[in-house]
C-alpha cells in the first residue's frame, strides 16, 4: 500500500473505532482525491444512487460519523471502513483509482494461488517480513508461530469451536493467562490499533505465546473437551503454564517480558528480536 501514492496531496479524514478495531474514512474526501470533482458531495450522491439501483449493499451499510468540516464545525459525513472503501473505489471511473484496482486484482489473484498452494503464502510472508526489515531469526520464529496457531485452530474446529467470536474469546483467555493482558489490552500497551499483535512481539514474547498455544493444543488432544466451557478451561490451563514460565524467567532476569516494544517504535525493525 505504501507504493500507492494517491492520498499524499490531500488529507483524508479518518476515525478509529477502538471497540470494533476499524478505521473509518470520509467517502467524500476519497472521492475528492480520486476524481478531483468540483462538487464531490454531488458526485457521491449520484454514485450512491447508482450503486443502490445496482443492488450494491456497500452503500446501504455505510453510515455517518461526525467529523471536522472545512468550516471548522463537526458535521455528519458518510464514512466507509477499509473493505467498503475498496468496493467503492472499484466503482469510480478515474485514472487515479486504477492503481488501487490493479492492486486489488493482484491481491485477489495471490489469495487464489495461496489457497491452491499453501507454500506460496509462507514464501510471500517471508518476503514481506524481509522487506519490512525484520531479522532472519525473528522471521523464522514468526513463521513457526503461524504453524503453531494453525494447529490450535484446527484442534478447536475439531472440538466444535466456532470461528469468529469463540476463537477470539479463547485467544483472549490464553493471552491473558500467560501475559496478564487481554489481546486488546496488550495492543493498547504496545500502542497498536489495527496492526497484528504478533508482528509487534519480541522473540521472547513470541516464544511464550507459542508455548501457551502449543500447550493448549496438547491438553485439548489429551482431554477431548466437549463443550465451549470445557475449551475455556483448557485454554486457561495452557495459558497459565506459559504464564508460570514467564514469571520464572522474569524472576531470574529481573526484566519484564511483556514489552512496549513494537515495530513502529524501532527505527530499524530488523532489531526486533
Amino acid at each position: 500500500m505504501k507504493d500507492l501514492k494517491l492520498f499524499e496531496s490531500k488529507k483524508i479524514r479518518s476515525s478509529w473505532d477502538a471497540e470494533q478495531e476499524k478505521w473509518y474514512f470520509s467517502i467524500v474526501d476519497v472521492i475528492d482525491t480520486l476524481t478531483e470533482s468540483v462538487d464531490p458531495n454531488s458526485y457521491w450522491r449520484k454514485l450512491k444512487q447508482r450503486l443502490k439501483l445496482e443492488g450494491n449493499e456497500t452503500v446501504t451499510n455505510c453510515h455517518g460519523l461526525k467529523m471536522l468540516a472545512p468550516d471548522g464545525k463537526m458535521r455528519v459525513t458518510d464514512v466507509a471502513d477499509t473493505e467498503q472503501l475498496f468496493r467503492l473505489i472499484q466503482s469510480i471511473p478515474s485514472p487515479k483509482a486504477e492503481p488501487f484496482k490493479q492492486w486489488l486484482a493482484k491481491v485477489g489473484y495471490e489469495r487464489i494461488e495461496e489457497s491452491q498452494d499453501p507454500e506460496k503464502s509462507i514464501d510471500r510472508a517471508m518476503e514481506n517480513y524481509q522487506k519490512l526489515g525484520y531479522s532472519t531469526a525473528w522471521i523464522n520464529q514468526r513463521l513457526k508461530s503461524i504453524e503453531v496457531r494453525k494447529e490450535l485452530t484446527d484442534e478447536w474446529e475439531n472440538r466444535g469451536v466456532k470461528q469468529g467470536q469463540e476463537f477470539a474469546t479463547l485467544t483472549d483467555i490464553i493471552t491473558q493467562a500467560w501475559s496478564g493482558k487481554t489481546v486488546k489490552q496488550y495492543k493498547e500497551f504496545k500502542n497498536l490499533k489495527k496492526e497484528n499483535l504478533r508482528d509487534n512481539m519480541t522473540n521472547l514474547e513470541l516464544v511464550l505465546n507459542m508455548l501457551a498455544e502449543a500447550t493448549t493444543t496438547e491438553i485439548s488432544k489429551e482431554t477431548n473437551p466437549e463443550t465451549f466451557s470445557d475449551n475455556v478451561k483448557v485454554a486457561k490451563k495452557g495459558g497459565q503454564i506459559a504464564g508460570n514460565t514467564r514469571k520464572e524467567i522474569e524472576q531470574q532476569t529481573g526484566k519484564k517480558i511483556v514489552s512496549k516494544v513494537n515495530a513502529k517504535i524501532l527505527k530499524e525493525p530488523k532489531k526486533l528480536n
